[in-house]
């Protein structure tokens, strides 16, 4: 099928050379709606009653001859009559059986005084095809008429002056074409005047050069004609004969096209003095239809292929063509060249051949005469006349004339596709800005022009929205030619008008039934007004339309109405909508704002069952209820959707200023609506309310500013929600709750007053991908046995907690990033539980996750960090399993726990905080197990204040301070820990602590091994001591722990020392290889010691001493060897400084010293720091002050912080 070319510009391309037989003939022209997708299948309903009412007809007209007169038609005329209808119904294929059988039918039909069918048939004919007109310059060709019908008793079908003039078929001739020719040579031989071409053909028509020499020829003109003393009257038929159905014009039935046919073989046959020949000429027909998304059973083609193969003489028709000497020829190849190839001159008709054919023709004494040797008025125009001429002419034309054009050659395709003159057509009938395609049932979406993948896609819009009719006030009664587009004045009169053309297209099969026929077939056009027809005929053909409504057909196939609404207020319309009707707004700039449907009372849309493929798009709707008005409207809405259908609605406003209820309702079993691209806004209720068992889809929709939430679900309803954007709600953004559930994702839910998604009483919403910030109080709040899933979110920015989880609710927040909350990131209180597991939760004020009052949740693989707080904050007996989380970088301590809360840690990694690691504190309990704890400014674990945890098998190590710290009447049981490579004591007990320690390994201190000192205790048991800077366990100050078979070995400095007035209890230990001794006792302390086995120890204190050698050489002002020092009055010395044994010796030789006591210094002496210089040491030392005791460990002000 030749297919329209598209373009984007107006530069044409021309062929450099044309040869004939790609010359298309000029179509036909249908007046139906050439754009309806339900056209081939009108034409096939009608097709087989058309064929009998044809025959019928024939032999009707053929033998009416007056009031009861009567004749019967010879088998000759039957024979032509019925060859005449196969012509017009058949595009070159043999004749069909039906056409046979009507050969055959030859019925006697008596036709009344007034002649009124004959009438009716005279004026459908006159009316064949207004291309008739391109096709034809001759004045009298508006008076074409078939004379085969009766006009009463002055006409007659034995008229010698009805010329007839028909168009045969491109292919090979059928049977009865043959008996037509061969009777019209017979006529012909008696024939007063005769001519050896056609009688007349249009100087528009491209085979104006045949010859009526090939009459023979199955492929070229064969005339028959009669001749007469009445009036002149022509008629052309111009068609395929096709099997499947063409085009026919609104105003003639096949009926009457093909008893005219008939009616003129018949006349020709009957008449003895017929003086002309008729030229049977047939041009290729062509059904210029729009498909409609682009679904073969539904649109009809652009055209039908062209009977090219033959239409224009080739080389070897030479001798056929009319002879007008040499310049004839020349012109006649000239002519044959490309526009630019040849020169330019006025085509007129010249000659005595020429001049005497036309009025011969004109006056219709039969004569004919060989057509001039120029080229023709329709070469001139298709070859010659400038682009920007036919661009001009094309301007005035609408979208149905310039579909035909495009048939004609590809240069009237190449302009009659121009992208201006279509989008001028365009905007003209929809008015919008850029094209809006169809290109899915219920989707319809605009494109700009230079993004489209279309040619030209004003075209190819039009196209698939050319089915619509339209709801614009004012042009209901404006028809233009070229142009079939229904409108109305109200929406309920569109919508009706599908019933009513199926009730006209029922009506008039019943009358095609019973044998009334149809007067007026418009060709299954799906928006085609009717009003101008009349009588029985006056409806319009929709054949296919029930098919629409028909269960087991795809709706891909058969779409529902399209009915646009342009721009205006329809106040008070009801829109009850219970089938797959189309709405689409239609204006300039923003179509939404500009179509507006509003009503006081009752919902505005309401969709219920039987709305499956319903669409709206593209509108305003509004409800707005008296505020003193006594109807009830609590159960009203702006736009209402029932259960059991789902319609699609898009890019739509949708306002209610009802105080109560919703804007947007969806409630009821199988309600699956899908609502994308709409603004619910400043609505003084719910925005959108879906429930009752209620899903469907909501996409990129704007819902802001309402009174109340944005989204409420509940009772089991289960709405998908993607990309929305929930802002700046005056109460919270999303509301599910009694048993609501819901797939939500990738929405921008901020700045609501309340929280940002709230989930309550059983609700279990799945969120995923949601931004949920800047919200008045909380991001996301589960409370009253809430549940739900909250996946891959980003919760941030809240004035309150990003997760707020209370009252036995359990939802799972997994892999969420939640941060800089203005108070903590996920807050779980009031008995509440949950899984919180794989975020990302940092920066926050507050807490990073705080557990309080009995809640109990699961916190696991999350990483917490970076807190202007502390990390993890469990009081108030809040319980809950903290697995395998990362707790680094923030401000106050990695991990609180106190106030009577047992949470349990375990292989957490706690690191690099700013204070504490984990801080237990006011009867702080729980299990602290297998966890890596490291690099923090204070203390890795600090215990302090009733305070009893389990610390057990975890990794202590890199603090800038001590291990562990037990004080303040701290607890605790720390077993199998690794205590390592901390800056000072790896254990510290003090100020009446009283820990237990079983079975760890504290190793590798840059001091000592466990201090305990201030009144500590505690029980040591089986703990290995290793390698430790200062003394393996120092006890001092009034301390008195327990220390049971442990071992205490390779230490920088003594394995055991007490002093200070502290005593232990030491039983069954070994203590060994240690670099100062064994056991270092100060002057005073009597321990109790017990089964201890102290070895191999290596005694450096007292190999200095004996060796003569100042004891600083041996410690440097690191370390602390226990051994008797003095102090020297000579040289001033203060409380604060000692001198070992040998600088008394040596160094202060004669001077006034004292001895203080035995205890572990270091010698100030040998550091420099006296006024006389040492003569056993080197260079001093910056060190002023001899250490009795390791440096006190720095305690957590977290306390004081709060």
């Amino acid at each position: 099928m030749p297919s329209a070319s598209f373009t984007s510009s107006r530069t044409y391309v021309r062929r450099s050379r044309r040869k004939g037989a790609n010359r298309i003939a000029m179509p036909n022209r249908p007046s139906g709606n050439i754009m309806d997708p339900m056209l081939q299948q009108s034409v096939h309903a009608q097709q087989s009653s058309a064929a009998s009412t044809s025959t019928a007809s024939t032999s009707s007209a053929s033998a009416s001859v007056g009031a009861g007169g009567s004749s019967t038609s010879s088998s000759n005329s039957a024979a032509a009559g019925t060859g005449n209808s196969s012509e017009y119904f058949d595009s070159g294929q043999p004749s069909s059986s039906n056409a046979a059988s009507s050969n055959s039918a030859s019925t006697t039909t008596t036709a009344g005084a007034s002649g009124s069918g004959g009438v009716n048939q005279n004026q459908g004919i006159g009316n064949i095809y207004n291309a008739v007109q391109i096709m034809d310059t001759t004045e009298g060709n508006s008076s074409l008429a078939s004379t085969s019908s009766a006009a009463g008793p002055s006409s007659s079908s034995n008229n010698n002056n009805n010329i007839n003039i028909t168009c045969n078929s491109n292919f090979p001739s059928t049977s009865a074409s043959s008996q037509s020719n061969s009777n019209s040579n017979n006529n012909s031989s008696t024939n007063s005047s005769s001519s050896a071409s056609c009688c007349h053909q249009s100087p528009y028509d491209l085979r104006r050069k045949i010859s009526s020499a090939a009459s023979n020829h199955e492929q070229w003109c064969s005339s028959s004609a009669s001749g007469g003393a009445g009036g002149q009257s022509v008629g052309i038929m111009v068609g395929p004969a096709s099997s499947s159905p063409p085009l026919l014009n609104p105003s003639t039935s096949p009926a009457s096209s093909s008893t005219s046919s008939a009616s003129s073989s018949s006349s020709s046959s009957s008449s003895s003095s017929s003086s002309s020949p008729s030229a049977i000429v047939q041009a290729p027909s062509t059904s210029a239809t729009f498909p409609v998304n682009n679904a073969p059973t539904t649109g009809a083609t652009l055209a039908q292929p062209p009977n090219v193969h033959s239409s224009v003489p080739q080389q070897q028709h030479c001798g056929a063509l009319p002879v007008g000497g040499a310049a004839a020829v020349i012109e006649d190849n000239n002519y044959m060249l490309p526009a630019r190839k040849r020169s330019r001159r006025l085509y007129t008709q010249s000659g005595e051949t020429d001049t005497a054919a036309m009025p011969n023709m004109e006056a219709g004494s039969g004569g004919s005469a060989a057509s001039g040797g120029g080229p023709t008025a329709a070469q001139y125009l298709q070859y010659e006349l400038a682009d920007e001429v036919l661009l001009a002419i094309f301007s005035y034309l609408m979208e149905q004339d310039l579909c035909r054009l495009a048939l004609v050659c590809k240069r009237f395709n190449t302009i009659a596709n121009d992208t201006e003159l279509w989008k001028r057509l365009y905007q003209s009938v929809f008015e919008y800005d850029l094209p809006l395609f169809n290109p899915e049932l219920c989707k319809f979406v605009f494109e700009k022009p230079e993004e489209s993948e279309y040619a030209n896609p004003w075209k190819e819009s039009f196209r698939q929205l050319y089915r619509g009719v339209h709801v614009r006030p004012g042009y209901q009664d404006k028809r233009h030619a070229g142009r079939s587009i229904v409108c109305f004045n109200t929406i309920q009169a569109a919508l009706d008008y599908p019933e009513e053309r199926a009730a006209a297209a029922f009506a008039s099969g019943s009358s095609a039934a019973a044998g009334a026929g149809a007067g007026n077939v418009n060709a299954g056009l799906s928006n085609t007004s009717s009003s101008s027809a009349s009588g029985a005929g006056g409806a319009a053909s929709v054949n296919a339309l029930a098919n629409i409504y028909e269960e087991n057909v795809p709706p891909t196939e058969h779409p529902g109405p399209l009915i646009f609404l342009h721009a205006g207020h329809y106040k008070g319309e009801y829109l009850f909508i219970d089938s797959d009707v189309a709405l689409v707004g239609a204006a300039p700039g923003n179509v939404a704002e500009s179509v507006v449907l509003e009503r006081e009372a009752g919902s505005t849309v309401m969709f219920v069952e039987g709305a499956k493929y319903a669409y709206v798009g593209y509108l305003t709707l509004k409800f707005s209820p008296e505020v003193t008005s006594t109807v009830s409207h609590h159960k009203h809405y702006c736009l209402d959707i029932g259960e059991n259908c789902s319609p699609t609605v898009d890019n739509c406003i949708i306002r209610s200023t009802s105080v109560v209820g919703a804007a947007v309702c969806v409630g009821g079993v199988s309600a699956n609506p899908v609502i994308r691209n709409c603004d619910i806004s400043d609505c003084e209720n719910v925005g959108l309310y879906v429930t009752d068992y209620a899903q469907g889809t909501y996409e990129h929709n704007e819902i802001s500013r309402n009174a109340l939430a944005g989204i409420w679900v509940k009772n089991f309803a289960s709405p998908i929600m993607r990309e929305n954007h929930i802002h700046h709600g005056r109460d919270v953004g999303i509301f599910t709750f009694e048993n609501g559930m819901g797939y939500f994702e990738k929405n921008d839910i901020h700045n609501n007053r309340i929280a940002g998604f709230e989930v309550k009483a059983g609700a279990n919403p799945t969120v995923v991908k949601c931004e949920i910030h800047h919200g008045q109080t909380g991001g996301i709040y589960v409370h009253e046995n809430g549940l739900g899933q909250f996946i891959e979110n980003r919760i941030h920015s809240n004035n309150f907690a990003g997760v707020w989880i209370t009252s036995n609710s359990n939802p799972t927040i997994r892999k969420n990033e939640i941060y800089n909350g203005h108070q903590g990131g996920v807050y779980i209180f009031g008995e509440g539980r949950g899984l919180i597991e794989h975020n990302n939760i940092y920066g926050n004020a507050l807490a990073g996750i705080q557990i309080r009052t009995n809640s109990d949740p699961i916190v696991r693989h999350n990483k917490i960090h970076h807190g202007q707080h502390g990390g993890i904050y469990v009081h108030e007996k809040g319980q809950g399993l903290i697995e395998e989380n990362e707790v680094y970088s923030n401000t106050l301590a990695g991990v609180w726990i106190t106030t009577g809360s047992t949470p349990v840690l375990r292989r957490n990694r706690i690191h690099s905080g700013k204070q504490v690691g984990v801080y237990f504190y006011d009867n702080g309990h729980g299990k602290l197990e297998d966890n890596d704890i490291f690099n923090h400014l204070y203390s890795g674990v600090q215990i302090r204040t009733g305070s009893n945890p389990v610390i057990r098998g975890n990794k202590i190590w890199g603090g800038q301070n001590g291990g562990v710290l037990v004080y303040n009447g701290g607890l605790g049981l720390l077993e199998q820990n690794e205590i390592f490579d901390n800056a000072m004591a790896g254990v510290w007990i003090k100020t009446d602590s009283n820990p237990t320690l079983k079975r760890n390994k504290i190793y590798d201190g840059r001091d000592g091994g466990i201090c305990i000192f201030n009144g500590g205790k505690g029980i040591l048991e089986e703990n290995d001591i290793f390698r430790n800077t200062q003394a393996g366990v120092l006890i001092s100050t009034q301390s008195h722990p327990i220390l049971r078979r442990n071992r205490i070995y390779d230490g920088q400095a003594a394995g055991v020392e007490i002093t200070n007035n502290a005593t232990a209890t030491l039983e069954h230990n070994q203590i060994f290889k240690n670099k100062f001794g064994g056991l270092c006792l100060a002057s005073g302390v009597q321990p109790i010691t017990r089964g201890n086995n102290i070895f191999n120890n290596e005694d450096e204190v007292e190999k200095a001493v004996s060796n003569g050698q100042c004891l600083y050489k041996i410690s440097s002002y690191t370390s602390f060897p226990m051994h008797d020092f003095y102090r020297c009055q000579t040289c001033n010395t203060t409380d604060r400084n000692a001198i070992c044994v040998n600088c008394i010796k040596n160094c202060h030789a004669g001077h006034d010293v004292e001895f203080i006591r035995h205890d572990r210094f270091f010698c100030d002496c040998g550091a420099g720091t006296l006024s006389n210089q040492c003569q056993l040491q080197g260079e001093p030392t910056q060190d002023t002050d001899t250490l009795y005791d390791s440096a006190a460990p720095m305690e957590s002000h977290t306390l004081m912080v709060n």
